[in-house]
């Protein structure tokens, strides 16, 4: 079960960074999207839960 988290983890962590990247806010006014880091904690943590529920 602990490489289902650690998987779901990083698939989470690379769509956060991909969503910053190249859908991101440039003005900084979506706090979600407008800092890498921010956006790849969330997304992994939505990576986890998935992982988790399947």
């Amino acid at each position: 079960m602990n490489i289902k988290l650690i998987i779901g983890a990083v698939i989470g962590v690379a769509a956060g960074y991909a969503i910053y990247r190249f859908i991101g806010c440039r003005t900084g006014a979506c706090p979600l999207n407008s800092n890498p880091w921010v956006s790849m904690g969330i997304w992994g943590a939505i990576g986890v839960l998935m992982a988790i529920n399947k």
